[in-house]
């Protein structure tokens, strides 16, 4: 359960562990939208947020601390879910995902935003204090940084071309 919780021990790394597994998940997004595209991004996110749940409740059972910050898979989930965009923009253009590279580096930043600040809904899924929560507020970071992805891809073409 610990090498899922900590997505392969990429969790113990120092300094900033919650990085570290967003910078982790992105050859990984890279790979499986390579192999499968969106909609195996979007099969093995779920069964990531499924896994990550179960293992984050195992590690976490019978200690105080409900979120170590060696677990990442959250993190994983999260910035998978944040390049949705990417993956489908590619899938809908047939273009290779990593000619949409600035999509990346937008999900990539907005994601360790949200999820660092933990504004609203994200901040409430933090406060649950269980395995559901750990994994819920990356989610929802995650989501507000696919929309945040979205509204500035429709600004650049839109507005700036």
């Amino acid at each position: 359960m610990k090498a899922i919780a900590t997505f392969f021990y990429v969790g113990l790394l120092r300094p900033a562990p919650g990085t570290w597994g967003s910078l982790a998940a992105l050859p990984f997004a890279y790979g499986i939208h390579t192999i499968g595209g969106f909609w195996l991004l979007l099969a093995l996110t779920v069964l990531g947020f499924g896994a990550g749940w179960i293992a984050t409740h195992e590690v976490t059972k019978g200690t105080t601390d409900h979120d170590p910050s060696y677990i990442v898979i959250d993190e994983v989930v999260g910035q998978w879910i944040a390049l949705f965009p990417v993956s489908y923009g590619a899938l809908m253009m047939g273009i290779g995902v990593e000619r949409l590279w600035p999509g990346w580096v937008a999900g990539f930043l907005l994601f360790r935003l949200f999820d660092i600040w933990k504004p609203w809904l994200v901040g409430w899924a933090d406060r649950r204090g269980d395995a559901l929560g750990v994994m819920l507020d990356d989610v929802i970071a995650g989501v507000f940084a696919a929309l945040g992805s979205i509204a500035l891809a429709s600004l650049y073409h839109g507005v700036l071309m």
